[in-house]
């Protein structure tokens, strides 16, 4: 019952948050909530969804990994990296539709619960290379996220629309360089996971590795060439926003869809 309950007020927090970020975007007159009151109910939120998962995903036994699980703890390591960002840099309005992702995320996982263990004695190779692969697909979401408000922000200006929730948002070039800047840590982070995976895994083209390792590498190839193509011939606008979210429907595929399919579909 406290799991469950922590888990809704922890949702409500995120689901709060992102309504003051959508006040703050799209309101033009009445009470409009101060930025960082958005950012304070989004910490609370984030402390609760930490607290839901120590109970429901460490244990002795090892670390449960199963896919609601997984997909709960990605969503924290997604929302820790925005606020902690958010500090600093105008990223916030990323929570817009960051944190209703990470209160479905929580009720799927308590609702939804299995088990999957990575198990205690795991080689410590084996969780740094899980370490940095959801270090790295978290970065990446945040750059996809990032690339769709900047589609928008984009659209609006080519068709002159200056005004509206536009207006708020930091200057094009601002946001195109918060993009990049996303793209590039979470590429060294990517090629770290590959790195490890590759050094310390028994076999990364095993039956059962196989398509998350092509699938891996294919993003890899993807966001490589991105950053290749921003540095020598000043890729911008459309061009890096069709890049880096072609690069993320294949990580999705690689991280998610491989474990949807062990886990639901061959019950491994």
């Amino acid at each position: 019952m406290t799991h469950t309950l922590l888990a809704y007020i922890a949702t409500a927090s995120y689901i709060a948050a992102a309504l003051f970020i959508g006040m703050r975007l799209f309101r033009k007159e009445g009470w409009i909530p101060p930025r960082s009151l958005a950012i304070a109910v989004a910490f609370l939120g984030l402390a609760l969804h930490s607290w839901v998962l120590w109970d429901s995903i460490f244990s002795r036994a090892g670390i449960n990994l199963g896919f609601y699980h997984a997909l709960a703890l990605t969503s924290w390591t997604i929302i820790a990296l925005l606020l902690v960002s958010s500090l600093s840099k105008p990223v916030d309005n990323l929570g817009l539709i960051l944190l209703p992702a990470a209160a479905l995320s929580l009720l799927l996982e308590t609702h939804f619960a299995e088990v999957s263990f990575m198990r205690a004695s795991a080689s410590w190779p084996l969780k740094i290379h899980v370490l940095l692969s959801m270090l790295a697909y978290s970065l990446l979401t945040l750059a996809a996220v990032q690339a769709i408000l900047l589609s928008v922000q984009d659209y609006h200006l080519r068709h002159r629309h200056p005004g509206g929730f536009v207006r708020t948002l930091p200057p094009l070039q601002t946001m195109e360089s918060l993009l990049f800047e996303m793209i590039s840590a979470g590429f060294v982070l990517l090629t770290l996971a590959l790195i490890s995976g590759f050094a310390f895994l028994e076999n990364m083209f095993a039956q059962h590795l196989v398509h998350k390792t092509v699938l891996s590498v294919l993003a890899w190839l993807v966001f490589g060439g991105l950053l290749v193509g921003r540095f020598r011939k000043g890729w911008r606008g459309r061009t890096a926003i069709a890049w880096t979210l072609g690069g993320f429907v294949i990580l999705i595929l690689a991280y998610f869809g491989s474990k949807a399919v062990l886990q639901f579909v061959l019950q491994r």
